[in-house]
């Protein structure tokens, strides 16, 4: 196994594999450098003597500027180096430039799916209870934790419920923010039954949210508002999600194309390897699903864009989605300097740890994750895939947000990046790929891929099939650790006030 890693052959940094300790000798390129401070796995190493003020380069690019000299050899993070990043920019500058053509191979690939009415496939057939507002939260258990009991969940996916604090006491953006999310979910495919469950006096008013779904499945989806309800509204609840049950115990799984495949892209827990293992992996599958199979992918995370924008803006297949992708990172930026927050204060502790330094070393590793294809798509907060590709999809970087907007937006699937580790998963299945062997280790229930055998002794083009094998395993049925252990949950993006 290598003892580091020069990303591009501009750096002026290297990342170390595994611990390296001072006076370890590394010979970079037939320059043998000695270490003159101990450097922790995933963190990097001065290549050369950088001045105070000088441009850390790794990926090819700036990461920010040194706060002080730094010797060659020696370790810097976070309290080395600053951020470059400031306001918003025009990118005037920035201009389209003309893609490869993919030159893989075109296998027609398929997995088991579930088609529904309008041509959406599911690859999952469960029963969701959504509540219109938090007040029947409660309800809301009571039915799903009733219809289990009697059921086993036998002949379905699982039957779960979704509670949330919001459909009332909001105005303006949070409000159709919340109705455009839970919208989403009662139109996804992965359901094979939805009771929606309303009280009747929210904001959220249950008959405008029943008509703001539009032309939905009428024997896939069922409303109820408690406060119309004749005597006990579990009973009644529980009468029609027996009824949905039934209908969604007749599904049956159905050969289906890659190409209905709708795969979210997420990162959380970054470390100093996840710009060279989990997310590259990722990539190399978005270009493949996107290019050899007419499939769909989605990224977000829009905060953990900036600094490595440019490279999505000049990927987008025309001007209007140039245009888009501008307004998608000055509006976020904006956002953040409205609330009186800089824009480049991102990296958590976790990922400082494990040797992030700037947000713009963590933009150019998150946005690896959308490989090398065109943009074809560029979507706002709640708004659904109507473009086969790559797209981006706004919403902040924090995690089971994002993710339930991956979600929302038609992914049947989250493919979750992680060098620090997390158990959560959202209301689809949230597939974790680790960044470095010792994490997958330490947490088998956590992990389901472990992409660190791209730095010891396995290739890309090894990896890769493995991990699209993998893929369209859990979309024909195979549960991840996240459904084994249970965990299903929804985050819904909240800016302004509650009333």
């Amino acid at each position: 196994m290598k003892e580091f890693i020069k990303i591009n052959p501009a750096d002026n940094v290297a990342v170390a594999i595994s611990e390296l300790k001072k006076g370890t000798v590394i010979d970079v390129d037939g320059d043998k450098i000695t270490l003159v401070t101990d450097v922790p796995a995933g963190h990097k190493v001065a290549l050369r003597d950088i001045a105070e003020g000088e441009n850390v380069i790794k990926y090819g690019f700036p990461i920010g500027h040194t706060r002080h000299a730094v010797a060659r050899g020696a370790f810097l993070d976070h309290n080395d180096i600053k951020t470059n990043l400031a306001g918003q920019l025009d990118y005037s500058d920035v201009h389209i430039k003309p893609q490869p053509a993919y030159k893989g191979e075109k296998p027609e690939m398929t997995f088991m799916g579930y088609e529904r009415k309008d041509g959406q496939v599911g690859i999952r057939n469960e029963i969701w209870v959504i509540p219109t507002v938090g007040c029947v939260n409660g309800i809301v258990k009571q039915i799903v934790d009733r219809l289990n009991a009697e059921t086993g969940a036998e002949g379905v996916d699982g039957i779960f419920g979704f509670p949330h604090n919001y459909g009332c006491s909001q105005l303006g953006d949070d409000h159709e923010n919340t109705k455009k999310i839970l919208r989403d979910m009662v139109l996804h495919p992965n359901a094979g039954g939805v009771l929606v469950v309303g009280l009747g006096c929210e904001n959220n008013q249950p008959k405008v949210f029943e008509e703001f779904c539009g032309d939905y499945d009428r024997d896939r989806v069922k409303f109820m508002v408690c406060q119309e309800v004749q005597g006990d509204e579990v009973e009644e609840g529980l009468r029609i999600a027996r009824e949905l049950y039934e209908n969604a115990r007749k599904c049956e799984r159905t050969v289906q194309p890659a190409s209905k495949l709708r795969i979210g892209l997420k990162c959380g827990g970054s470390d100093g390897f996840s710009g060279i293992t989990a997310n590259p992996l990722l990539g190399a599958f978005s270009d493949f699903l996107c290019e050899a199979e007419n499939g769909t992918t989605v990224l977000t995370e829009v905060p953990e864009m900036f600094g490595a924008e440019t490279i999505l803006m000049e990927r987008c297949a025309d001007d209007k989605l140039l245009s888009q992708t501008v307004s998608l990172i000055n509006n976020f930026k904006e956002y953040f300097l409205s609330h009186g927050e800089p824009v480049g204060e991102n990296p958590s502790p976790g990922n400082k740890a494990g040797g992030i330094s700037t947000l713009e070393e963590k933009a150019l590793g998150c946005t690896q994750k959308s490989g090398k294809s065109p943009v074809y798509g560029v979507m706002e907060y709640g708004e659904r895939i109507h473009n086969h590709g790559l797209n981006l999809l706004s919403a902040p970087g924090n995690d089971l947000v994002a993710s339930t907007a991956l979600g929302a937006a038609g992914c049947q699937m989250v493919l979750f990046t992680t060098g620090r580790g997390t158990p959560f998963g959202t209301f689809v299945p949230t597939m974790k790929i680790s960044t470095n062997t010792s994490l997958a280790e330490r947490k088998p229930a956590w992990i389901d891929f472990n992409a660190g055998v791209l730095v010891e002794d396995e290739s890309m083009d090894q990896v890769l099939p493995r991990f699209v094998d993998y893929v369209l395993k859990v979309a024909s049925g195979e549960q991840v650790n996240s459904e084994k252990a249970g965990i299903h949950e929804i985050a819904i993006f909240k800016n302004g006030v509650t009333l």
